[in-house]
């Protein structure tokens, strides 16, 4: 009998709005997912963190580092950025080398330390809204930063992105530092996901047709999935994916799920490894 493949699956945003996080926590409740990464810079992360007391234990908290919407919380970023930038611009600038990287190391300091000081422990993992982590330029500060951390948390690795079309984005999120990414956190043995799925255009109505794609393209290793569930979104700014988050909300808490996961011979669970690094005998 063959061995089911093994998923994760995180929902990414909570604290950023109140509705959000409501519909995230009733997901982790229910099963349904794996982990939640929180944005501790967003407008609805006070209110929000009650939340996550008493969460199942088969669920993972961590930081989603977001250096593309809303303000900084540090003051010396904040003199720089009022306002971060948008992600084209933020990429540009990391690949053109011109981000100013001392007051955007105080930025993750102050983001990590937000998390710690309202939710009490490290973070079991780190990421980044909009894959920011993986940047250069940010890179290695947030792997240096985590580094620091103890107990070591995991980071998401965008290096490998499996699924089914939208092979553009895929190829961006892995070219713009992804790969990169990847290959720093085998060099420095540190736990990660041996894939990532997840990567749509946030548009397709038929959120379960893309799961079936998703654990069809789910390799033997496992992989984490990626996703933006919540209710519907109280926030002052307008929420540009509102509908797509109603439509995974309404697919990951309804009896398709389960019933596609079982289909596909998979289960959920944790899949934060350090591969083994194989080296040459002498002679």
């Amino acid at each position: 009998m063959t061995a089911p493949r093994v998923l994760a699956v995180c929902a990414d945003d909570f604290g950023l709005s109140p509705g959000i996080s409501a519909g995230i926590v009733r997901l982790a409740h229910t099963g349904r997912l794996t982990a939640i990464s929180c944005l501790t810079n967003g407008a609805g992360w006070a209110s929000a963190v009650p939340l996550l007391n008493g969460l199942p234990a088969s669920v993972d908290v961590g930081l989603h580092l977001n250096f593309t919407e809303g303000r900084p919380l540090s003051p010396r970023l904040a003199k720089r950025w009022p306002q971060f930038p948008p992600l084209p611009l933020l990429i540009a600038r990391a690949h053109l080398g011109v981000l100013p990287r001392g007051a955007l190391r105080n930025e993750a300091h102050a983001q990590l330390a937000a998390f710690m000081r309202a939710h009490g422990s490290a973070p079991a993992f780190i990421d980044g809204h909009q894959h920011v982590h993986h940047l250069p330029g940010l890179r290695d500060l947030i792997l240096d930063m985590l580094e620091h951390v103890q107990p070591l948390p995991a980071m998401r690795s965008t290096g490998r992105v499996l699924g089914p079309g939208f092979g553009v984005k895929r190829a961006l999120i892995e070219r713009t530092g992804g790969r990169a990414l990847a290959g720093e956190l085998a060099r420095r043995e540190i736990a990660h996901n041996p894939a990532l799925l997840g990567a749509y255009d946030f548009t397709e109505p038929d959120y379960r047709a893309l799961m079936q794609g998703w654990l069809a393209a789910l390799p033997a290793e496992g992989g984490l999935l990626f996703c933006h569930p919540g209710d519907a979104s109280d926030a002052a700014a307008p929420d540009p994916i509102a509908a797509a988050r109603l439509r995974e909300s309404a697919y990951l808490g309804s009896a398709a799920f389960p019933q596609d996961l079982a289909a596909a011979g998979v289960q959920l669970g944790r899949v934060w490894s350090v591969p083994l690094i194989e080296t040459s005998r002498p002679g």
